[in-house]
């Protein structure tokens, strides 16, 4: 039989510009592998909305493989012992990969590499390494706009690498448990919502960028409008669906003149994973030293109101409501909700980084960091401390005919605000200033 390469994906589960797959199919043949090890993602295994996706895009990607000849072995148990073990049952010269950044991701790749003979990794699930991406000094960026500048002088991304019109397959398989065996589809059905919102899977991925590229003109008017659609392509980009030099060239290709403002969402997509590589501390704890010291308050009946959407405030609740709903919320409305938790319920950021954490479809260490630390003001390129959304403000202003909470509420009853605007304002701005006055 002739030498195989094992694939093994993880967050690049597409076919089309896939660096990992591309190579090893030009060398011979090719053994797609899964390997589900939830214990190897350190504190941040994926959540219950990630893992119904994830679910539904292996199924999506197995069927892919088989119209191609080949199909996807998987496999459970930790990452180094199995890989090794397919090695030796398929004979396989190698294995390669495309990269991940997440802090527990490197270290599980750094002893796969050491542990096999022949190992090789591929950059597949950002336009640039986070480590190429330097200042004048040489050190990392905690700003985006001079990170955006630095982006800028590489030029446009490398075009895409196109799908392999077939694979080859190994004379036998290996030995494959199904992907139901995996216990990734949920067991109470609380799902529904997520079912009739997504189709996980590349072909599907692929029909959103499509329909994306007819509407990009006008993503720089509707994105701050949570009524209107964006470009849903987070999940689909998180779970490598997609890649983002496809959508950056599709995005280009579609409307030029248009474009930049969602470019400029994939760029801030790369500064988040630079920051993850850079300061791997900051799912756990804030950049800035000093916010440590924020006086969070323990109060869980506060955070259930949150999370089940019955603050009172109908923005906030009608983004929460969507989230529990659809596993998805419009960034708006992300940063509405986050901005009430932390600056009017001045509850901790990291209690509502778990939440969106287990909740969201698109649910991405490195974007849900940076997001809740800018809201917070721990972080990087931070809000203003005293940025604080008035969430009444924000629905006249982003949601002014309501059709936006209408569709979330309906007819039900609103809840009176459990915390007066004016009170929670003065509250978090005295909370903030004690922490800036403590000094870094």
């Amino acid at each position: 039989m002739p030498s195989a390469t094992i694939v093994w994906l993880r967050n690049d589960l597409r076919l089309a510009d896939n660096p990992a797959l591309h190579h090893a199919a030009a060398d011979g043949v090719v053994v797609p592998v899964f390997v589900w090890a939830p214990e190897e993602e350190g504190e941040w295994p994926p959540g219950a909305a990630s893992r119904w996706w994830l679910h539904r895009s292996l199924h999506a990607l197995d069927a892919r493989l088989r119209e191609r000849g080949s199909r996807l072995i998987v496999r459970q148990g930790a990452s180094l012992p199995e890989l090794t073990r397919l090695v030796a049952e398929t004979g396989a010269r190698g294995v390669a990969w495309n990269r991940r950044y997440e802090p527990a991701a490197i270290e599980r790749d750094r002893v796969v590499k050491a542990g096999l003979a022949e190992a090789r990794s591929h950059l597949g699930s950002l336009l640039h390494e986070p480590w190429t991406i330097r200042t004048g000094t040489g050190g990392p960026f905690r700003v985006f706009t001079p990170f955006r500048n630095a982006v800028a002088r590489f030029g446009e991304p490398s075009a895409a690498l196109p799908e392999p019109p077939h694979l080859s397959a190994p004379g036998s398989w290996p030995a494959s448990i199904p992907i139901d065996q995996l216990g990734l589809a949920p067991i109470r059905a609380w799902h529904s919502g997520l079912a009739a919102q997504w189709t996980p899977g590349e072909a599907a991925a692929s029909r959103s960028l499509q329909e994306f590229q007819e509407r990009v003109s006008g993503y720089q008017h509707d994105r701050d409008h949570p009524a209107r659609d964006t470009s849903h392509l987070s999940a689909p980009l998180h779970f490598g669906e997609l890649s983002p030099r496809q959508v950056w060239h599709a995005v280009r290709q579609a409307d030029p003149a248009a474009a930049e403002p969602y470019l400029r969402q994939l760029i801030w997509r790369e500064f988040a994973h630079h920051l993850l590589y850079h300061f791997p501390h900051t799912p756990a704890s804030p950049l800035r030293a000093a916010y440590d010291r924020m006086p969070w308050r323990e109060d869980e009946v506060a955070l259930s109101a949150w999370q089940r959407g019955e603050t009172g405030y109908p923005l906030v609740d009608a983004g929460m409501r969507q989230l529990w709903s659809s596993g998805w919320m419009h960034n708006r409305a992300r940063m509405v909700t986050a901005s009430f938790l932390t600056k009017h319920l001045l509850i901790d950021w990291r209690r509502g980084a778990a939440w969106f954490w287990d909740t969201l479809v698109d649910a991405d260490l490195a974007n849900n960091t940076l997001g809740w630390q800018w809201v917070a003001g721990s972080g990087a390129d931070a809000a203003p401390y005293h940025r604080i959304f008035n969430p009444v403000l924000q629905a006249e202003r982003y949601d002014h005919e309501g059709r936006y909470q209408e569709r979330w509420l309906g007819g039900r009853p609103r809840a009176l605000p459990i915390v007066e605007h004016a009170d929670a304002r003065a509250r978090a701005l005295a909370a903030y200033a004690a922490v800036r006055n403590s000094g870094e």
